[in-house]
């Protein structure tokens, strides 16, 4: 480990030094600053040096500012997943439904796409305006302000009288997901240690989960009633989340890569501070990691616009970054989505489906803690092949059952391997490809580059849920398991793009991910490319 070069100055007076912002509140040029480089070079080595346990230990508050950011996702978890449960729902069905011999009472296509749909579109609009709030305001007021919108906009949504209210309800929702979820791989990112970036991102998955396991034991328990508490209990409960966690998020520190940006360097010290249990020296040595970095990438890029998403080396990051977002959509993650009514239509009970989908959400949150050991042992590209890989091979097997003679065993194999799929999910492409999606943007772009790789996930999800509905809808093209196949074929899609584009991110600081980048190194030569702690570009 480097050595330090303070000796000739008491503790106290090299502290001062270092904490020297100019009259706007910049420090000055890190790179023409021996002392400060050296602070930078000890900082970024002892991240690299860190295991992943012992950061834990010393970061703990971190972690826990980590989660709490990361689970506002449980909203837009929640309202999906309880759309995807509405339409299975006897009573809701019956009251908005049509009837359809041999099936009952089921929400016609239309409704069941603008449903889930409605709150995409919404959530489309929010992540396009997160990014310049987010600049402006940072991360906690822009999630504050998100979190006091989604107690609003519920109202309308528990209040709703006809399919019609309840999706514009659920447009006016989104507005807010979307801020959410911009802001949390950002966020959860930038405050963490090296060590702890995979474990702590991929939470946004377990986040999703958790929202899904809330939704199938509220539904499961209300889906035998036959009035309209039966869907407007569950709305209900989307008010348990937003008061409690913007008293948290008030709490909560704002991230010192943002503060750093802005030129508050002393309140960027502070943060650190709270961030970890590390000695004022140490908090030091990341404040220069951190302005080095920043400094680098002002020199490079000025102040940062949506048009530089699309110049330069910045345009091979958007775009691995919107692939990566838009490919949660073409592994089969829609069957998990729809859980239930997928096992309604593999051939289970009403009761049993929610019996079912209340299993696959709460496997899926153990994989999501299972990934966590994954993002430790294996590396980012490595992870999300496999992963694709299995779900491919998953899904030919899945259409495969649903193509012979149907009898009780190949209902009972359809189900079995649509949670099977819903598992693999969890455990590998969700949670790894937040991480890839925060650590593959600059830092000087990484609230509008999240923003933008959002909207790329809307863009591909909203005609996806369509053609998902139109597959899975008795009023539709009633595929069944069948639509497999095709999921298996836009999997394979997502595998041959990322086995060409996406580089392997695992121990690169923020620094080398962008000399990486801006040296335009191919993505399969990532891994055994050297950088050293004194290189700048």
């Amino acid at each position: 480990m480097p050595t330090v070069l303070t000796e000739s100055k008491p503790e106290a007076q090299h502290i001062d030094e270092h904490q020297a912002d100019d009259k706007n509140g910049h420090r000055p040029d890190i790179r023409g600053d021996q002392e400060l480089l050296a602070d930078a070079f000890q900082g970024e080595n002892r991240e690299h040096e860190m295991g992943m346990w012992e950061a834990f230990k010393e970061y703990p508050m971190a972690c826990l500012w980590a989660f709490t950011m990361s689970f506002t996702i449980v909203m837009e978890s929640f309202d999906m997943f309880l759309n995807g449960n509405f339409v299975a729902l006897p009573a809701f069905a019956e009251k908005y439904g049509v009837y359809v011999e041999g099936s009952g009472y089921t929400i016609p296509t239309r409704w069941q796409s603008a449903l889930f749909q409605s709150g995409q579109c919404g959530a489309f609009v929010g992540v396009f305006l997160a990014g310049p709030i987010t600049n402006r305001l940072g991360y906690r007021w822009t999630t504050i302000l998100a979190l006091i919108l989604m107690n609003a906009t519920i109202f309308i949504s528990f209040f709703a009288d006809s399919l019609t209210v309840l999706v514009i309800g659920q447009a006016f929702e989104g507005v807010p997901w979307g801020l959410f979820i911009a802001n949390s791989p950002a966020y959860a990112s930038e405050i963490v240690p090296l060590a702890l970036r995979g474990a702590c991102t991929a939470t946004l998955q377990m986040s999703w989960s958790i929202g899904g396991i809330i939704v199938a034991a509220v539904t499961y328990a209300y889906n035998q009633r036959s009035d309209q508490w039966a869907w407007r209990v569950p709305l209900a409960l989307q008010w348990l989340f937003p008061t409690p966690l913007l008293i948290l998020i008030l709490l909560a520190p704002e991230s010192p890569w943002w503060l750093v940006r802005h030129g508050r360097s002393k309140e960027a010290l502070r943060s650190i501070e709270r961030l970890g249990r590390k000695s004022k020296q140490n908090s030091h040595e990341a404040l220069a990691m951190i302005e080095r970095t920043v400094e680098i990438e002002t020199q490079m890029g000025g102040s940062p616009s949506l048009l530089d998403l699309f110049k330069g080396t910045d345009l091979r990051r958007t775009i691995i970054t919107c692939l990566i977002y838009a490919g949660q959509n073409f592994a089969g993650n829609l069957i998990a989505n729809q859980a239930t009514f997928f096992f309604e239509q593999a051939g289970m009970s009403t009761n049993f489906a929610f019996q079912l989908s209340l299993i696959n959400s709460c496997l899926g949150f153990i994989a999501n803690a299972g990934s966590w050991f994954l993002t430790a042992w294996f590396g980012r590209r490595t992870i999300y092949l496999y992963g694709t890989a299995t779900n491919i091979t998953l899904l030919i097997i899945l259409g495969v059952c649903a193509s012979v003679e149907q009898t009780k065993a190949t209902n009972y194999a359809q189900a079995c391997l649509g949670i099977i799929i819903s598992f693999v999910f969890a455990g590998t492409l969700g949670p790894i490809s937040y991480t890839i999606i925060s650590e593959t943007s600059s830092v000087r772009l990484r609230a509008l580059s999240t923003g933008v790789g959002r909207a790329a996930y809307y863009v591909a999800e909203i005609p996806m849920i369509y053609l998902s509905s139109q597959m899975l809808n008795p009023t539709g093209w009633n595929l069944a398991g069948k639509c497999g196949y095709i999921w298996g074929g836009t999997a394979t899609v997502c595998f041959i793009l990322a086995w060409l584009f996406l580089p392997e991110l695992k121990h690169r600081s923020f620094r080398e991910i962008d000399i990486l980048f801006n040296r335009r190194v191919p993505a399969r030569k990532f891994k055994s490319t050297v950088i050293q702690v004194q290189e700048n570009e």
